[in-house]
This record gives structure tokens, C-alpha cells and sequence, in this order.
């Protein structure tokens, strides 16, 4: 596996990948087959593919680390612009197909609805994750400080499950939302558990 994850093929097969559900969601839009709500089609399934993203992004080190694939770690930044990347077309399916692209009303809207101050707020601190995602940004900033910049997508995580669970709350439809919750919980717990492992093992024992 760790051969495959480190073919020279293996990058742009995964850029590729990536942008199927996008070319998906496009298809439909074209050919008219998102159902009888096209808009609100757009809007959520790219909102989905950022807590997806996100989830991936985050299952790269676990998996890494549990079953030694080495080669995921230089995928994992190109996952985590992904994310970013869906973000940004939730956001404008927001912005163009529900707000008509009035920027006064959008700029109204964002405070007045939380779940949509909430995404909002996730995206904005994507942004500087996706802007220093280039290997000129880690020697610029420093391995250390870009380390702790990029532990945001923990905080970015926790905004898209608020995001989506005030958005279901309407519909009092929590069903998928508790998936992501679980998912989400399991890796941010297995980053937990190791980092006090790890304070345990550096702590010097008492004679």
C-alpha cells in the first residue's frame, strides 16, 4: 500500500478524485437531475463534502500511525485544501442561489441566522489553513508555529458539526448529523489519548 501511496501517479489521481463530487453536483446542475429543489441540492451536498473532507483530513494520521502508511502523510495536506476548496463552493451556492448574490444582505444575513455565522466563521479559519498549506509557508512560519496554526482544523471541525446541527434542527433530523458528531469525537479522541500518552512518557518518574 505504502508503494502505491508514494507513486508519482499517486497525487494528481487523488486531485482527480477529489473533484469528482464536484463534477458530480455540476452534472446535475446542468442536466437537471438534483431533484425538485436543485438550489438547496447544491448548497448541502457541498456542505457534506466539507465535513467529509474534514473527516479524511483527520484520519490521516490514525491511520498513519495505526497501520504504518507512511505515504498518507503527503496526501494530507492536499485533502485539507479539498476541504477548503468545498467550503468555499458552499459558500457561494449560499451567497449566488439563496441571497441572489446581494452583498448588503448577505453581509445582514451572516450575523442574523447562527448557523450561518457559524460556517462562516469555519471557512474564514480554513482560509489561512489553506493559504499555508505550500512548503515555502512551513519554512516561512516555522515548523512549530505552522504546527500549532494548522491544530485550527480541530476548532474548524467542532464550527461545521454546530453548523450542521442548527441547520437540521429545523427539520429536527439529527440522524446524519450524529454520524459526523461520532466520527469526528473518535478522532479528536485518538489525538487526545496519544498526546497525554506522550506527556505521560516525557513526565520524569519520581525516586
Amino acid at each position: 500500500m505504502n508503494k502505491l501511496l508514494l507513486h508519482p501517479a499517486a497525487k494528481p489521481l487523488l486531485f482527480l478524485l477529489c473533484l469528482v463530487p464536484a463534477a458530480h453536483l455540476l452534472w446535475g446542475a446542468v442536466t437537471n437531475t438534483l431533484g425538485a429543489n436543485p438550489a438547496e441540492a447544491l448548497i448541502r451536498g457541498t456542505g457534506d463534502w466539507v465535513l467529509r473532507f474534514l473527516c479524511i483530513t483527520l484520519a490521516v494520521t490514525p491511520l498513519r500511525e495505526g497501520f504504518g502508511l507512511t505515504g498518507l502523510a503527503r496526501l494530507r495536506r492536499m485533502l485539507g485544501n479539498f476541504a477548503f476548496f468545498y467550503g468555499v463552493l458552499h459558500f457561494l451556492c449560499y451567497a449566488w442561489l439563496d441571497m441572489g448574490l446581494d452583498l448588503p444582505a448577505i453581509w445582514n444575513d451572516i450575523p442574523k441566522r447562527p448557523f450561518v455565522l457559524v460556517g462562516t466563521l469555519a471557512l474564514l479559519l480554513m482560509a489561512p489553513l489553506a493559504a499555508t498549506s505550500l512548503n515555502r509557508a512551513i519554512k516561512a512560519l516555522g515548523a512549530a508555529r505552522w504546527k500549532r496554526l494548522h491544530q485550527a482544523v480541530y476548532a474548524i471541525a467542532g464550527l461545521g458539526l454546530l453548523h450542521f446541527f442548527w441547520m437540521r434542527a429545523g427539520k429536527n433530523d439529527f440522524g446524519e448529523w450524529a454520524v459526523y458528531a461520532l466520527l469526528i469525537a473518535a478522532l479528536l479522541g485518538w489525538r487526545l489519548r496519544r498526546h497525554l500518552q506522550r506527556r505521560s512518557s516525557r513526565r520524569p518518574l519520581r525516586t
